[in-house]
């Protein structure tokens, strides 16, 4: 039955391709479990190009902010953790931005979603530095960090399942590969030069 085949062969990929995000984010600290449960559907995951990259990402930080939830006070572990998803959510943001969300904005189809989605990447980064600047091990850090887990969790959700969908119609089979070229290249740099910002921005 080749539809069925088709079927379990796609399942499999897109259990691999979240498994092999999770590892990654595990590498960081492996003695902290990383539950993530399960994630909304999309038709993107395991895919080669550049919306699958992006889901790829998504992942590796459900993972991590998973893991940051297992920590206590103020650990090595959630120093360690915090400081590698406020890298990755920088990094992934501008990478994402230059290579999908500027071509998108071009099109007045898309403009819409493409500025929300950039509008959500300035609002987490502001309340990664209100993060950063406060106290990790009082109470209140990680009730505030559930509210940055909960914004970003509903950020890559619409992504995943409404951003992408729309601006996948209006791009091309050639603009859809150069564009995962130009992420792995500027998220590579971004990371690399990642500085973690510490302002407290958010009233109490």
């Amino acid at each position: 039955m080749p539809g069925h085949t088709q079927d379990v062969s796609t399942t499999r990929r897109e259990h691999d391709a979240k498994a092999e995000a999770i590892a990654k984010a595990k590498a960081i600290a492996p003695n902290i479990t990383a539950r993530i449960g399960s994630t909304p559907k999309t038709t993107f995951r395991g895919d080669p190009d550049v919306f699958g990259r992006l889901v790829e990402d998504h992942d590796r930080h459900r993972a991590l902010l998973a893991m940051i939830e297992e920590t206590h006070g103020d650990s090595e572990d959630r120093r360690t953790l915090f400081e590698e998803l406020t890298r990755e959510l920088k990094a992934h943001a501008a990478a994402e931005e230059q290579a999908l969300w500027s071509s998108v904005l071009r099109d007045p189809a898309t403009t819409d979603f493409a500025r929300h989605a950039i509008s959500e990447h300035k609002e987490i980064d502001d309340m990664l530095a209100d993060l950063a600047a406060r106290d990790m091990g009082s109470p209140g850090w990680l009730r505030r960090f559930a509210g940055l887990k909960e914004e970003y969790l509903h950020h890559i959700r619409e992504e995943e399942q409404e951003q992408f969908v729309a601006a996948q119609e209006h791009l091309s089979a050639t603009d859809v590969r150069h564009m995962r070229q130009v992420f792995e290249r500027r998220k590579k740099a971004e990371k690399a030069s990642a500085v973690i910002e510490k302002k407290i921005k958010l009233k109490d």
